[in-house]
């Protein structure tokens, strides 16, 4: 068996060729460990990873942005509210009512009603804008039309074609632009009342035939009967 020599033990002290041999104070630093502990070892540094993915953001709806948020309405400002207009009533005040007078006695007022109303419409007025009220007995007319039952009698006055005639004091409202008062009869007091009802459904024109209403001057109850005019 080979016999390899023995191999020179090489200390950790002894530097190697061309090294110069450190000083004792050098050896004594190197394996000394620091004053105060253990000697400090550095951190390693940390290995950069993956970054993590960002969180996804909540829905719109759970957060709602500052354009989303709707501000309440504040009170409206009152405003001043206008007086309400006066109503202009459809029936014409007593004053714009033309009214004339033909003088008659109450034996005379139908004879003198008929030539009005013939004079009315020979001017060219509408027969369904004519009503005759009679103060005393009742016109032919309406007694013919009555004769035909109630029933026919008012449908007359809803058809508007014809002349209409009825009692001083009609039962149903009745109105038209021209009214002929027929004073046949009756004490005063009824006249005069029958007047003024007259006068309120007349939309243009009275004409009383006899004495009604107010008293009629001297000049005016002497003087003949004038043609009536539209």
């Amino acid at each position: 068996m080979p016999v390899f020599p023995e191999e020179p033990e090489i200390h950790e002290s002894l530097p190697g060729p061309g090294v110069p041999f450190p000083r004792e104070s050098d050896a004594q630093a190197l394996h000394a460990p620091a004053t105060g502990g253990a000697p400090t070892t550095a951190a390693p540094l940390p290995v950069p990873g993956p970054r993590p993915a960002p969180r996804p953001a909540p829905p719109r709806a759970d957060r709602p942005g500052p354009s989303r948020l709707i501000p309440k309405p504040g009170p409206a400002p009152r405003r001043p509210v206008p007086a309400p207009a006066p109503v202009a009533s459809s029936a014409p005040a007593a004053s714009q009512v033309e009214v004339r007078r033909i003088a008659a006695t109450p034996a005379q007022a139908l004879e003198r009603a008929d030539d009005v109303v013939d004079q009315l419409l020979d001017s060219g007025r509408n027969p369904g804008e004519i009503l005759v009220l009679t103060v005393g007995d009742a016109h032919p007319s309406q007694q013919h039309e009555l004769s035909f039952g109630e029933e026919r009698y008012w449908a007359q006055l809803a058809e508007g074609g014809d002349v209409f005639y009825a009692d001083a004091a009609p039962a149903r409202p009745v109105r038209r632009d021209v009214v002929v008062l027929v004073v046949n009869g009756g004490p005063p007091a009824r006249a005069t009342e029958a007047y003024a009802d007259a006068l309120g459904r007349a939309n243009a024109l009275l004409v009383v035939c006899g004495e009604a209403g107010p008293a009629a001057t001297a000049a005016s109850a002497a003087a003949p009967a004038r043609p009536v005019k539209a």
